[in-house]
């Protein structure tokens, strides 16, 4: 092929849905020694003479039929190959099965160009004696570096085995904390991911670990420190600085590694990919707000069917979409030697016989559990007590006092709160103060409480053990550790520090509160965020979960969670709810959304909610179809979307120009649409 026919393609970086293809142009001679596949460049549109950036995919002769004149790439607007070729079929895969774009997914996967830090990864490249290599160095770092950390509580081997041969796993968890050589307490679910992405390391290969946040990043951070040298080791989280994280990239691009991150780090490059590992999926974190909304799980599946890589989700909770996949075949359950139940209290949400637990608002074994831990009593040395709320703040729900109608802001409509103790009632939207409120029902201007916050409860069980130290651990005030001592620490949900040694008594309040959510999803939530907490007890130390009973408190009380994934999933089969089935929301102007409907057969679904409004001139249409039919769905709705983006309407008379077609919104797999 000679330099001066090569033909580049390249897929631009636009969201425009019409432009999701690959382009193609001629590379200049002074630019064929530059142009290579996974190059950033930036190329023209023949359009009011606009350019673009894009990025190279592939290399190729001229179309002999194509009898034209090819545009030529105007630059080369960096040398490195930042776009992988795995990572841009995922790109592509993902985008054809979600109907969006791959330049969205594409976003996500190559962060924005560092100037300084590429130029010096490309001196550090030079002097290792790389700069003349067509790509990047993949030379592992020497293994000796690490020493062999066996996996802990599983056969002997059996793990290393697996994800050395490629499997597929949905692995239970140890459910307890685990002290570090240097101290340092992290779950014992952390200890076992580093200690698998190390082998996969140490064996020339590449392992990605993604978990929700920051707090499990931390702890699986400080495992990995403990067992795996520092250069091995890549972060990639939303926390850090735009040069960090693309330092980061350019280390993971250049040979095997041990990538962390949050969501987004399923698509960090690796040279060669041997184990991806997905914890917490049923975490809401792992689930991508932007276009076109890929769940990091999704993500990893599809990377694993392309690449053969080695899979590991797990979760001290199993969701239902890997319980499917379970009894799909397509995952092997593995737990550890043996079960590690804790051990949990379920009491009523009654009046407590003490002043001191009624003032607290909390029954009398749950107070009595705390002051044992607080002082020894139990046996067991004093220590801290973990309080578990629903919400934030001091009290984040308000209402009339006359007539118990929620108090709404007067000027746009949202939630009234107060965040602290005397402050005046605030809106939880646009945060004007409500100095002049009155009910809109009754007219009447006093409040009421309803839903106590992290601060009053904090408050509360400040009073009714005086001298006891009370932390409180919320968005606003972030702990991650606290010390062995006896304290009271009171946390919302997700946001428990872990102690030293563990709790030495966890009270899970609010569980009535957190049930009442209006989610397909509310009961695995429920059960992540209990045993989460509960996780967090010393070996031996009650959990008491408040208010709850019936079948979900049984569950979590024996350590039944299998169990529940397995029922809920048979629950949802007959209710055709995802996972069972798949669906596809449009949402949008009327008249777009029923020509989305009208493109895609119907033989092709099993039914059509809607279209029904949800704004003004907005409505929504759910899809429900089969996982077989999916690609030929996405394909029909995707050709929709793209007639809809090209079309151009004249303004109404008098006003030159043209204004856009209706937006349209399409989301597969939204977690949270039913």
């Amino acid at each position: 092929m000679g330099a001066a026919a090569t033909v580049a393609r390249v897929v631009l970086d636009s969201p425009l849905p019409q432009l999701d293809h690959l382009f193609d142009y001629s590379v200049p001679a002074e630019l064929s020694g530059q142009v290579r596949p996974g190059v950033r460049v930036r190329v023209p549109l023949r359009s009011a003479g606009r350019v673009a950036d894009g990025f190279v995919v592939e290399l190729a002769e001229p179309d002999a039929a194509f009898s034209g004149t090819l545009s030529a790439i105007e630059a080369v607007v960096s040398p490195v190959p930042v776009l992988t070729e795995p990572v841009w079929r995922l790109a592509r895969r993902l985008a054809d099965r979600s109907a969006g774009t791959a330049s969205d997914i594409l976003r996500l996967a190559v962060p924005g160009r560092m100037v300084r830090v590429e130029k010096a990864w490309l001196a550090a490249q030079e002097q290792a004696g790389d700069a003349s290599s067509d790509r990047p160095s993949t030379r592992a770092e020497p293994p000796t570096e690490a020493t062999p950390f066996p996996v802990r509580g599983y056969p002997a081997g059996a793990l290393e085995a697996a994800v050395a041969a490629g499997e597929r796993l949905a692995l239970r968890p140890i459910p307890r904390l685990s002290r570090l050589p240097d101290g340092t307490w992290v779950g014992e679910w952390a200890v076992t991911l580093a200690a698998l992405a190390t082998a996969t390391w140490r064996n020339g290969a590449t392992a990605i670990v993604a978990v929700p946040d920051h707090r499990d990043l931390e702890q699986l951070a400080a495992a990995l420190a403990a067992i795996a040298p520092a250069s091995a080791v890549v972060r990639a989280d939303a926390s850090q600085s735009n040069p960090d994280r693309y330092k980061g990239f350019l280390a993971a691009l250049s040979g095997p590694r041990i990538v962390i991150g949050n969501r987004s780090v399923v698509y960090a490059p690796a040279p060669r990919l041997g184990l991806l590992v997905v914890w917490e999926d049923s975490d809401p974190l792992l689930a991508e707000p932007l276009s076109p909304y890929v769940h990091a799980r999704d993500a990893a599946l599809v990377r694993q069917e392309l690449e053969g890589c080695a899979l590991v989700v797990s979760g001290l909770v199993r969701s239902v979409e890997a319980q499917r996949l379970v009894e799909l075949g397509w995952l092997r359950d593995v737990g550890p030697e043996r079960a590690f139940s804790p051990k949990v209290v379920l009491t009523a949400n009654q009046s407590a016989s003490e002043p001191a637990a009624r003032a607290a608002r909390i029954p009398s074994s749950a107070w009595r559990a705390a002051r044992e831990a607080l002082s020894g009593e139990s046996g067991r040395p004093p220590g801290p007590v973990l309080v578990q709320v629903a919400r934030p703040g001091y009290l984040p729900v308000l209402s009339c006092a006359h007539c118990g109608q929620a108090a709404r802001c007067a000027r746009c409509s949202g939630p009234l709160g107060q965040g602290r103790a005397g402050a005046t009632p605030s809106c939880g939207w646009c945060g004007a103060l409500a100095t002049d409120w009155s009910c809109t029902r009754c007219e009447h201007t006093k409040l009421r409480m309803v839903t106590p916050g992290s601060g009053r409860t904090a408050e509360e069980l400040g009073r009714a053990f005086p001298g006891t130290r009370v932390i409180l651990a919320d968005g606003d005030h972030p702990v991650l550790r606290v010390g062995p001592a006896p304290a009271l620490v009171v946390a919302t949900r997700g946001a428990e520090p872990i102690a030293d040694g563990g709790y030495q008594a966890v009270l899970l309040l609010d569980g009535e509160r957190m049930l009442a959510r209006e989610t397909l999803h509310v009961a695995e939530d429920c059960l992540r965020w209990w045993t989460s907490a509960s996780v967090l007890a010393a070996p031996g130390a009650p959990t008491v979960l408040v208010g709850v009973s019936g079948d979900l408190a049984r569950d979590f009380a024996t350590d039944r969670l299998v169990d529940f994934a397995r029922e809920e999933l048979a629950d949802r089969r007959q209710l055709r709810f995802p996972p069972a089935v798949r669906l596809a929301s449009v949402t949008g102007a009327e008249g777009a959304v029923r020509g989305v409907l009208e493109a895609v057969d119907p033989g092709l679904l099993l039914d059509v909610l809607g279209p029904v409004e949800v704004d003004e001139k907005v409505v929504r249409a759910i899809l429900r179809f089969e996982y077989a039919r999916g690609a030929d769905v996405a394909a029909a709705v995707r050709a929709a979307v793209v007639r809809n983006a090209t079309q151009r309407r004249r303004a109404p008379g008098g006003r030159p120009g043209y204004r856009p077609a209706p937006t349209l919104r399409v989301r597969f797999d939204d977690p949270e649409i039913l």
